[in-house]
């Protein structure tokens, strides 16, 4: 069997690539398991230079890795010149802290000494989806490594050029043979894989559905599990917001990797008395970005990343205009030769409770409008969702806007005055349908290691 490559833009195949039969995914196991017993006693000094290696060939290789992503799945190039200067910036960053973070902690009892310390599980399993082809893939890698821990990735079958890549920049840093590995399946073969006894674990991104089903089959074997899932981010505009800057930053947010990010806003929530002058500021500076080619430097907005899903959206789009949502811009497939994946930005106001978007996730260029009287209605809409990834709150009162955030928005993270992103330093996941688990900071290098008490009497 075998899995392609095609490039958004015109349809064309990329690269076609021989999926690992059956017998070679468990050979690859096999290395792994083998590989660990060496890796595990490693100390944390050799693995952060080994990280600092990959930092800089991740950055000496960024235009060729930028370019692959605009070629495989149509990221803006300098979309995705960022990308990977944060994946380098995430392996720079657990080199520096992850020993300290993993660092023995005394703890005092009746024993002569008692402590906890932080050990490798083993083998374990990433599956990753195709939006942020490396970011994705370093945010679990780097902490994971320098935990001690060997990690096998199934990436989307899209960017299979992109994980292979990264097999690459991790031998090219210097890291031990098998350490890491790319396994070039589909998701039916992902089940097995689980269940072979040498994989200790499992994280996954991608769709609340996928990742479901994995959590049922890793939690059937009794295996940890992390979830970053789907979101419905909401943006409240609260009445005394700097609505140029907040109407900026939402258009930004909508539209962040064309419009496909788990974390980009989808839902704008606006107090009623200055809903009209939100959406004429937010209609301007949507229409004014610019969709092309994501090779073309003056991109703003490339295609989606298959034809298929941009049809499911424009669909999603059809769907809720017959349910009575309303459409004042785009909502079209635009004009491009070849069988391409672009789509408009479009807008959609009066949302309402029973209308498909109210709770399904729209996962393209499409900024979802909603009506609320007061903020106490803004934040009740915001939590009216089955997800709980991201949200955001403008306002220029600041006090408020931080105790919405901390104490009221029902979601992983939440941010006052800014667009909802993802960080190194800080911990990243959701809650409801949006998983379980925390990439990042502290949080995410202690989700795949045994917690271990020692007790000496």
């Amino acid at each position: 069997m075998s899995m392609q490559s095609i490039n958004p833009v015109n349809g064309a195949v990329v690269k076609t690539y021989k999926e690992d039969a059956e017998d070679v995914v468990a050979k690859k196991i096999e290395q792994a398991q083998a590989a660990w017993t060496p890796w595990r006693n490693s100390i944390f000094k050799e693995r952060a230079v080994l990280l600092q290696n990959t930092a800089k060939a991740l950055r000496k290789r960024q235009q060729e890795l930028a370019e692959l992503m605009a070629l495989e799945m149509g990221k803006p190039l300098k979309a995705g010149l960022d990308e990977i200067e944060k994946c380098a910036a995430v392996c720079d960053y657990y080199a520096e802290n992850g020993e300290k973070y993993l660092k023995e902690e005394l703890i005092a009892t009746e024993a002569n000494r008692s402590y906890v310390t932080y050990k490798p599980l083993g083998v374990v399993l990433a599956v990753m989806p195709w939006n942020f082809p490396f970011w994705q893939a370093f945010r679990f890698l780097a902490p994971g490594l320098m935990a001690g821990n060997c990690a096998l990735l199934k990436h989307a079958s899209n960017v299979t050029g992109c994980a292979l890549a990264i097999e690459e920049v991790l031998l090219a840093a210097g890291f031990p043979k098998y350490v890491f590995q790319t396994l070039v399946i589909g998701s039916k073969a992902v089940q097995k894989v689980i269940e072979n006894p040498v994989v200790k674990a499992v994280t996954l991104t991608g769709s609340t559905q996928a990742g479901m089903q994995v959590a049922q089959q890793a939690a059937s074997l009794l295996k940890k599990s992390v979830l970053e899932l789907g979101g419905s981010d909401p943006y409240l505009v609260l009445e005394d917001a700097n609505l140029d800057y907040a109407a900026g930053v939402c258009v930004e947010s909508r539209l962040i990797n064309n419009g496909q990010s788990c974390i980009a806003a989808k839902r704008f929530i606006l107090v009623e008395s200055i809903a009209d002058e939100f959406i004429k500021l937010f209609k301007e500076k949507m229409s004014a970005k610019k969709t092309g080619d994501p090779f073309d430097k003056t991109t703003q907005l490339g295609p989606m990343s298959r034809k298929d899903l941009r049809d499911e959206l424009h669909q999603q789009v059809l769907d809720n205009i017959a349910a009575g949502a309303e459409c004042i811009l785009g909502g079209e497939i635009p004009d491009f030769p070849g069988e391409h994946a672009f789509y408009t930005p479009t807008i959609l106001t009066g949302i309402k409770k029973g209308m498909p978007a109210y709770t399904d996730e729209i996962f393209g260029p499409v900024a979802l409008i909603f009506r609320a009287k007061n903020t106490e209605d803004a934040i009740r809409i915001a939590n009216d969702s089955p997800f709980g990834l991201g949200a955001a709150v403008f306002t220029r009162d600041e006090v408020k806007g931080e105790q919405i955030a901390s104490q009221q928005l029902q979601a992983g993270s939440c941010f006052v005055n800014s667009q909802v992103k993802s960080d190194p330093r800080l911990p990243f996941g959701g809650i409801k349908e949006s998983g379980y688990g925390r990439e990042l900071g502290i949080f995410g290098i202690r989700e795949f290691v045994n917690i271990k008490t020692v007790y000496v009497r």
